[in-house]
């Protein structure tokens, strides 16, 4: 069976703009994906990324330049200045670690929309549990607790396979990353 390891962030608009499709790609070629989110405030500094932040003025502006033409080539709603963004990540993360394996994708998809199409606060607990709520699962504190140890262990993983942005999609061993790369991911898929 083709696997596949996912690595993101739940904050990422570039998961937010690849994530339907990366996981059409895979349903096409019957591949099983690994979803990962990993916390890129570890990565960054030891990749030598910068978080956005910090990123020089033109950097910034011409980021919002692509979101702006991404959004339109692809047809998808995107707000490329959310209300709430940047927002912290790290329980909507660990929610989407601790989920049943065939809802993780599902979860993933719904945050990343909350903050990129919504424009609602993934930091509140109040969004994820409403989140949660309509994918089946009542009460997210289980599953914030034991995603904390997951989270960690998928970004020392990701640290280990060198991965360096989001999103990563890691097939035999190979690194595609940015949504931008799915032609080639999906080249890779078909060959095996």
């Amino acid at each position: 069976m083709k696997v596949v390891d996912y690595y993101f962030s739940p904050v990422s608009p570039w998961t937010y703009l690849g994530h339907g499709r990366f996981a059409q790609i895979a349903q096409r070629h019957g591949a099983a994906i690994n979803a990962k989110p990993v916390d890129y405030g570890v990565i960054f500094p030891a990749s030598g990324g910068l978080p956005l932040g910090k990123r020089a003025p033109q950097r910034q502006a011409y980021r919002l330049v692509e979101l702006a033409r991404w959004r339109d080539h692809l047809g998808v709603p995107l707000n490329v200045q959310p209300k709430y963004f940047p927002a912290d990540g790290t329980q909507a993360a660990c929610l989407i670690a601790a989920a049943a394996d065939d809802k993780k994708m599902a979860v993933a998809e719904d945050v990343l929309a909350a903050v990129w199409a919504r424009e609602e606060n993934i930091a509140d607990p109040k969004t994820l549990a409403a989140i949660a709520a309509r994918h089946g699962i009542a009460d997210i504190a289980p599953l914030l607790e034991r995603g904390k140890a997951l989270y960690a262990a998928n970004t020392q993983e990701a640290l280990a396979l060198n991965v360096f942005g989001a999103p990563t999609y890691v097939y035999k061993g190979e690194l595609f990353w940015g949504q931008d790369r799915l032609d080639f991911f999906e080249r890779a898929l078909a060959r095996a």
